[in-house]
């Protein structure tokens, strides 16, 4: 808490002035975390003062907002590349950073220890001679223990092909909140288990009212991923970097929404 204190007296980002009476005041709270490596093992102790920024109103307290989002398919682009070229990729971790406009003088970031890294975006990479492999192992593993999953027999399929996935209006409401964090979380991992795709896409049409059918149907996808989680992607360092893309549409339609489907799929 004291090291995030000296970063924002260093850099000089606030000044204390008397609480005017016609503006809202927002309000700020400590954020806790440990970071950790790939094998579970605490690397370092991290403390965050942030902004409550959910109290603000749109149009009242501010104009715009905005937030920085790595987006996965970018960063598996680049990597698949950088193992093309045979490049070293480092993530630079860097203590605080703050954007307040254009800069009109040069600006020196320190970075702490540890400088190359086995993660990049959340994804853990490694990089070989022949080529790189991403993967998300031990974020597997903690959401399988999230969700209670961890002792569960392993399944060889997402999705079980002999059940019909509906409404199902009769069946005992779950939770929510949970249900869509679940669903949240498997969709992140389709950056590196892209099997598992089509069986989060279809869970993913039940989050306004799930049921305990459908919460099954997610937890299957965990108990798949128990037997696989060691399983990523891999970008061989030889052979072209050629963008294919696959397209298939059909005249079915969907036995729950009715309406035209198609496919994609895209190859780097």
């Amino acid at each position: 808490m004291q090291e995030e204190l000296n970063q924002f007296e260093r850099n000089k980002v606030w000044e204390f002035v008397q609480r005017p009476t016609h503006q809202n005041v927002i309000g700020t709270k400590w954020v806790f975390r440990n970071k950790m490596n790939e094998e579970g093992s605490v690397v370092r102790n991290k403390a965050r003062l942030v902004a409550k920024g959910y109290c603000q109103k749109e149009g009242i307290y501010f104009d715009e907002t905005f937030a920085p989002v790595a987006i996965l398919e970018a960063i598996r682009m680049f990597l698949a590349y950088a193992a093309h070229k045979n490049f070293t990729v480092y993530q630079m971790d860097v203590k605080s950073a703050f954007l307040n406009g254009l800069l009109e003088e040069e600006v020196y970031v320190e970075q702490p220890p540890g400088f190359e890294q086995k993660t990049i975006g959340g994804l853990q990479v490694k990089q070989l001679k022949d080529g790189t492999f991403i993967s998300q192992t031990k974020y597997t593993r903690d959401l399988r223990k999230k969700f209670g999953m961890e002792e569960k027999s392993s399944v060889k399929i997402p999705m079980n092909t002999s059940v019909k996935m509906d409404m199902d209006a009769d069946d005992k409401a779950v939770d929510q909140t949970r249900y869509r964090a679940l669903i949240g979380s498997l969709f992140y991992l389709t950056a590196s288990s892209t099997d598992i795709t089509l069986a989060v896409g279809v869970c993913a049409r039940f989050q306004s009212t799930p049921k305990e059918s459908h919460m099954t149907a997610a937890k299957r996808i965990l108990r798949y991923l128990k037997g696989c989680q060691e399983v990523g992607l891999w970008y061989p360092k030889e052979g072209g970097f050629k963008l294919i893309g696959y397209s298939d549409s059909t005249i079915f339609e969907c036995e729950l929404t009715e309406k035209s489907t198609s496919r994609y799929m895209s190859n780097a």
